[in-house]
Formats: C-alpha cells, structure tokens, sequence
C-alpha cells in the first residue's frame, strides 16, 4: 500500500486512489519485466526463424514501453509515486524470472506465449477491480489489455498450426513450452 494519498483527482475518494495506485504499482513492475523480457528475448533467438522474431520483438519493447510510462504518470496523477527501480520490481514481483536463454527462436516463442497469458490475465483481473474504483484507470488498462492481447497474436502465430492448435498449449511452465513449441 502507498503511503497515505494527499491529494487526488477531483471525485475520486483518497483511499480509492490508494487502491488503484496499489494496483497500478503491480501493472507497472509487470510491464516493466515483459519490456525487459521481450528485449532479453531479442537478444538471445537463434536459428532459420531468427530475423522474423528478432524483428517482430523491437516493437513489441516499444509499445510496452510506452504502457509502463502511461502507467507510471498514471500513478503521478493519482498523487502517488511510481517506483520504478530494479531492485523494487524484483522484490515486488509474484512470478519467476523468465527461463530461457540462447535458444531457438520458436523455442522463445513458446515460453513467451505464457509470460504474455500471465500479464494479460492480471490486467484482466485489474480491469475487473477498477471497474469498481476508477473507470479512467480501467480505460487505460482495457486500451493496454487490447495490444498486449495483439502482441501474443503476433506470437502464437509462430506456434499456431493450420487447425488452430498451439504447438505448446499443453506447457505449464515457460521449459516445457520452449520445448513443445
């Protein structure tokens, strides 16, 4: 929880805010860790599918980097204080840090068809809990889900066959899917 809401945007209850600013802190981390994901994953693909996913990522770092400065001055605005640091996302963050390295970039593809599913559904689960708090921050969060939902497209077309199964949709964790994929 931040600390205590001084001032706020006109209508919206400071402890609501206090809320939401909880909320955003953890689609901030979150974002913040796909932004470095996806470049890591740039980096590190390998093989015939190379120059398609190498190319295919730069945006994708682009358009989320964006979404963690929307997100950031989000905060701002609700009169609390984005922590953006490494060390605080580290500490903060409910999930494991991405698995894979130098590997084949269909490989890659298929371990990050389930960071996107985890960061898409805890916006999903974010959206929800605004709904109750403060619309112009589910705006926000609904616009993001949108494209990070469009950037997984882009990704499970790499591991989509022609009757529309996921090469890897049986993978429970980011090993198993590099390897199914």
């Amino acid at each position: 929880m931040p600390d205590r809401v001084h001032y706020t945007v006109p209508g919206l209850d400071p402890d609501a805010a206090g809320d939401v600013i909880t909320l955003l802190q953890g689609r901030l981390d979150a974002l913040n860790d796909l932004a470095l994901t996806l470049k890591h994953v740039h980096w590190n693909v390998t093989g015939p599918h190379f120059i398609a996913v190498h190319t295919m990522l730069d945006p994708q770092v682009d358009g989320v980097r964006a979404m963690v400065d929307d997100v950031a001055e989000r905060i701002a605005t609700l009169g609390g204080s984005p922590v953006g640091t490494p060390g605080a996302l580290v500490r903060n963050r409910t999930w494991d840090d991405y698995s894979i390295g130098r590997d084949d970039a269909i490989a890659h593809l298929g371990a990050l068809d389930l960071v996107y599913t985890g960061v898409i559904g805890d916006h999903r689960s974010a959206i929800e809990t605004t709904d109750k708090l403060d619309l112009v921050t589910q705006d926000l969060l609904i616009s993001q889900a949108s494209e990070l939902e469009q950037y997984q497209w882009f990704v499970r077309a790499h591991l989509e066959s022609s009757d529309g199964r996921l090469s890897s949709e049986s993978a429970a964790t980011e090993r198993e899917a590099a390897k199914q994929a």
